[in-house]
């Protein structure tokens, strides 16, 4: 019998690369056009592959925008661990704010938000739910009462989101505070 040997994936190969070229054309094109006028095939032009390879990893133009604008927010970096779930959610809001208030990511997600057709989760949404139930998760194993994943979403990311896409006034990450604030308010009195 022969046994058949697969060469391991290396991290950083022609994936990676395409994926940076791409990332890059596609933040070029926003800066230069305006998200309005951006197009898969101009980004796939611009970062010289073919629209097919866009479409392959990203779905659409939104997939791409979405992914691209949240993309330093890696989903396997350290979350906050401080002890206190309240301290845990207002350091994770306070870096999302911060990483998206930049004028290049605000653009990147104002367009991925225009193009949504509701259909699917982005990488972002993804990731944020992920992120929002470690830290939950953490905060019961030390024996904290904790709301549910999905309430710190629609409470404390989805303002965020909502804001920065929609609002005209910059979010700051004092926000942040006042937000987990409220979540732990409204918590609090649905269990008296």
């Amino acid at each position: 019998m022969n046994d058949v040997v697969l060469p391991n994936k290396r991290p950083g190969g022609r994936s990676a690369q395409v994926q940076a070229l791409v990332r890059t054309a596609l933040e070029q094109l926003v800066a230069e056009q305006g998200r309005e006028r951006v197009t898969v095939p101009a980004v796939a032009e611009r970062a010289g592959v073919s629209a097919s390879s866009i479409y392959r990893r990203w779905g659409d133009l939104s997939g791409l925008l979405a992914e691209t604008a949240t993309r330093r927010l890696d989903p396997n970096r350290p979350l906050p661990n401080t002890g206190a779930l309240r301290e845990d959610l207002t350091a994770w809001a306070q870096e999302l704010i911060t990483h998206l208030a930049q004028p290049c990511n605000t653009s990147l997600l104002k367009a991925a938000a225009a193009l949504a057709n509701g259909d699917s989760d982005t990488d972002c949404l993804r990731n944020r739910r992920k992120e929002a139930l470690t830290l939950v998760e953490q905060a019961r194993a030390r024996g904290e009462h904790a709301p549910e994943a999905q309430q710190v979403i629609d409470h404390l990311i989805a303002p965020i989101i909502f804001r920065l896409v929609f609002g005209g006034d910059p979010v700051k990450p004092e926000l942040a505070e006042r937000l987990v604030g409220e979540l732990f308010a409204m918590v609090a009195a649905t269990r008296s």
